[in-house]
């Protein structure tokens, strides 16, 4: 479900705060990492590597324009695919 277009977009207060501060710093070498995946990648992040946790480690994503408007858990895939039971089956045999 959608959020309320009256409430705006949910950043998380301290990941916006760390933010704002590294762009006034000018310092774009830093990463900032963050557990909050549910926060929104606004425009004032663009240019900037966040860390995001994907619930054992922190992926450094660099954030794009094309990201405004997603949710940062999309970037940080929390699952690993190692492949269909069906696929290893088969190349054993041969």
């Amino acid at each position: 479900m959608a959020r309320s277009q009256k409430k705006g977009v949910y950043v998380e207060a301290n990941l916006l705060k760390r933010v704002k501060k590294l762009s006034e710093s000018g310092s774009t070498g830093k990463v900032v990492r963050t557990a909050s995946r549910s926060s929104t990648v606004v425009p004032s992040m663009v240019g900037h590597t966040i860390a995001i946790h994907n619930g054992k480690e922190f992926v450094p994503v660099y954030i794009s324009e094309q990201m405004v408007g997603h949710k940062l858990g999309e970037f940080s895939m929390t699952r690993t695919f190692k492949g269909h039971a069906g696929d290893r089956k088969g190349k054993k045999g041969k």
